[in-house]
C-alpha cells in the first residue's frame, strides 16, 4: 500500500505518544548518534534527518532500494504508468506553449527508481518530441538508487557512452552521464546547483517531504525548538531547548502566534529559491508533487517502515523519515524571487483535468480481466479522496506574466 494510506493514523500518533515509545538500538548509526549527543548535547531534527537519510555508508537512502512492495513505501509512478504519462503530457504542453524551444533541459529531483522519468520519456517518443537537443538531469545522492535509475532509463537500448563516474560528494557537475539512442543525454548530479543554467522543466515528486526540518513547540507562550537527546534509559528522545537556538532566532519571523507547533525546512526553501530563480532568468516551468498543506500548524515528522507509520527514533537508518510540505512557505519563496506559483491543487483535480479517466478507459478496452481489475484499483488509489487523491497536491512554477499552466 502506498505511504499515504497510513496518514489517518497520524491523528493518534502524537508527539507525546512517540516520546513514550520504548526504543532499542542495534545498528552502528544509532550508536554513533547517541555517542555524539552524549559528547556534545542534543541535536536538531534537521541534523538527525540529514545523517539518518544520507550518511554516506549507513544512510537510509544510500545503499538500498526502498521502494515497492518489498520496500517501505510505494509512490504514484510505481502504482500506475498513467501517472507518469500525464506528467509527460503536461511537460510537452508547456514546451509547446513556449514555442518548442530546440535546446532544453528536463530535471528531476529525487528520481526514485527512475520510473517516472522513463514514463515521461516514453510519452515524448509517442508524441514525436525531438530529443536530440534535450538533456536530462537527475539529482540523486544515493549511489544505489542512481544505479537503479540508470538501469531503468538505459537498459539494453542505450548507447554505451559512459562518462567516468565520480561519486565524490564534493564533485561539481555530473558524476555519471549516458546517452540514449533518441539522442538525449542523461546525467546524474548530487545537487541542483550543479546543473547547467538553461531553459528547464523541473519535476519534484515526493522530494520536498524528505528534506530536513527544524521543529518548534510553543511552551509557556515562548517558541522552543524540539531537539533530539538521550534520556535516562539511554534512548533517543525528544526534548525542548531551554532557550533560543540558532534556528529559533533565524526563523523568528516565521513562528506565528496563532499556532502551537510548526515545522520549517531551510533545505526546502533554498531548493525552491534555486528553482524559482532558474525559471525567472532562464524560462521553463516546474511541477511539484507532494503531500502537505498551506501553512504549518502541527508536528508531522514521522517514520515509515514496511508501509506503516513508525517511530522515527527507533533504529535510525532502517526507516524513511518524512514531514508534510508547507506549500505556503514554498509559494512565498517563489513569489519573493520573481517567479509565479500556481496551486496547489489536489492530485485528484490535476489527474482528472489531464485525462486520467479517459486514458484508463482506453486501456480497459484491450485489457484482460486481471488487467482491468488492476487498472481500476490503480485509478482508485491515485484519485480517491480517501486514498491519495486529496492528500497529495500539485503546484506549478512559471515565469511571471505568462499563461497559467494547464490545469491550474
Amino acid at each position: 500500500m502506498a505511504r499515504i494510506a497510513q496518514f489517518r493514523a497520524l491523528q493518534f500518533f502524537s508527539y507525546s505518544r512517540v516520546v513514550q515509545c520504548h526504543r532499542c538500538y542495534s545498528n552502528d548509526l544509532a550508536k554513533g548518534i547517541i555517542s555524539k549527543i552524549k559528547a556534545t548535547g542534543p541535536i536538531t531534527m534537521e541534523e538527525y534527518m540529514k545523517v539518518v537519510l544520507t550518511h554516506p555508508e549507513k544512510g537510509y537512502y544510500m545503499s538500498r532500494d526502498v521502494f515497492g512492495k518489498k520496500g517501505d513505501f510505494i509512490t504514484s509512478p510505481e502504482i500506475s504508468q498513467v501517472f507518469g504519462e500525464l506528467i509527460g503530457v503536461w511537460i510537452v504542453t508547456e514546451w509547446m506553449m513556449a514555442s518548442k524551444p530546440k535546446k532544453w533541459q528536463l530535471v528531476e529531483l529525487g528520481p526514485g527508481r527512475g520510473t517516472l522519468m522513463a514514463d515521461i520519456l516514453r510519452v515524448f517518443g509517442v508524441l514525436k518530441v525531438p530529443l536530440a537537443n534535450l538533456s536530462v538531469h537527475m539529482v540523486e545522492l544515493s549511489p544505489a538508487l542512481s544505479a537503479i535509475q540508470e538501469q531503468t532509463l538505459i537498459g539494453s537500448p542505450a548507447v554505451d557512452n559512459t562518462v567516468p563516474t565520480n561519486l565524490s560528494m564534493n564533485h561539481e557537475g555530473p558524476y555519471r552521464s549516458r546517452a540514449l539512442r533518441s539522442g538525449a543525454t542523461v546525467s546524474w548530479h548530487h545537487n541542483l546547483k550543479d546543473i547547467p543554467l538553461g531553459l528547464s522543466y523541473v519535476i519534484a515528486h515526493e522530494f520536498f517531504d524528505a528534506l530536513p526540518i527544524h521543529q518548534f513547540q510553543k511552551s509557556d507562550g515562548n517558541w522552543r525548538e524540539v531537539l533530539i537527546g538521550v534520556n535516562d534509559n539511554q534512548e533517543l528522545a525528544y526534548t525542548l531547548a531551554p532557550g533560543n537556538t540558532p534556528a529559533s532566532l533565524a526563523y523568528k519571523q516565521m513562528l506565528t502566534d496563532d499556532v502551537e507547533q510548526m515545522e520549517i525546512s531551510p533545505s526546502a526553501m533554498v531548493t525552491m529559491e534555486d528553482i524559482a530563480v532558474r525559471i525567472r532568468d532562464q524560462d521553463g516551468a516546474a511541477l511539484l508533487v507532494d503531500y502537505g498543506c498551506e501553512g504549518s500548524s502541527r508536528h508531522t515528522f514521522r517514520g515509515f517502515r514496511s508501509h506503516q507509520v513508525c517511530d522515527p527514533l527507533v533504529e535510525p537508518g532502517s526507516c524513511d523519515l518524512t514531514a508534510d510540505v508547507d506549500f505556503a512557505a514554498l509559494k512565498h519563496i517563489v513569489n519573493a524571487n520573481g517567479a509565479a506559483s500556481h496551486g496547489p491543487i489536489t492530485q485528484n483535480a490535476f489527474l482528472h483535468k489531464m485525462g486520467i479517466r479517459e486514458r484508463t478507459e482506453a486501456l480497459l478496452k484491450s485489457a484482460t480481466d486481471s488487467q482491468s481489475t488492476r487498472l481500476v484499483s490503480d485509478y482508485e488509489m491515485l484519485t480517491s479522496p480517501k486514498k491519495m487523491g486529496h492528500r497529495y497536491k500539485f503546484m506549478a512554477i512559471t515565469r511571471r506574466h505568462r499563461h497559467s499552466p494547464t490545469p491550474f
